[in-house]
């Protein structure tokens, strides 16, 4: 789709019926670090349909904050003050358990304790209750190639990667006026990509940390 001159990717998914799940490291403990690695970690008969990068990590392609899998937390929830786009409060905790997706800020996270069986945090959220981040400023001029998520009024997960650089603001406008997310979470910039074969997207870019997937019973 097209806003404002600039052009975007963008895939949803029902957590009613969809199968999203996180992914970083694979059965011998080494991340898997790109959507080929995803893919192949599969169970037979599975087949992965969609992917994304999905939050800041490490030199070690550890996330550097809350990560769920499966129902296990492999990474606490990180509320330390810092530099940078993770740091830059309110962040938030992308998740998805027994139904529902959701994107909440990372202090609702932790208070409510909602069913994840995956989620992932990342910084900052970039529409908070209907809102852009107070923080993200309109007049900005920094552009990036970005990626994020929310959670529209349907319940949908919705995905979206700026097919071209971006400004933060531009981004937020996005998912909180025509993809309609009251609640949105910046993934990353510039380390953006999208794995969506369907719509002839295999992107490459350099070893990731954790990424969102969708899967399917294939042949």
């Amino acid at each position: 789709m097209s806003r404002d001159g600039k052009h975007y990717t963008v895939c949803k998914f029902d957590p009613r019926r969809d199968d999203i799940r996180t992914f970083w490291r694979g059965d011998n403990g080494a991340p898997l670090g790109s959507f080929s690695g995803v893919a192949a970690s599969l169970k037979s008969g599975e087949k992965l349909v969609f992917a994304m990068n999905a939050g800041m990590y490490d030199r070690d392609n550890a996330p550097v904050g809350l990560y769920i899998e499966r129902g296990e937390e492999l990474r606490r929830a990180n509320t330390r003050a810092g530099a940078g786009n993770f740091h830059l409060k309110p962040n938030g905790v992308f998740f998805v358990g027994h139904g529902r997706a959701g994107v909440v800020e990372t202090s609702t996270f932790l208070k409510e304790h909602p069913a994840a069986d995956y989620a992932t945090q990342s910084g900052p959220m970039l529409v908070v209750s209907g809102k852009i981040h107070p923080k993200i400023q309109a007049d900005g001029v920094s552009e990036k190639s970005r990626n994020g998520v929310g959670v529209d009024h349907e319940g949908l997960a919705v995905f979206a990667i700026s097919n071209e650089p971006v400004t933060f603001h531009a981004f937020a406008d996005l998912f909180r006026e025509t993809l309609r997310c009251d609640n949105a979470l910046f993934l990353d910039g510039s380390v953006s990509a999208l794995y969506a074969p369907e719509l002839g997207r295999d992107d490459f870019t350099l070893p990731l940390g954790p990424m969102i997937g969708v899967v399917v019973k294939g042949k």
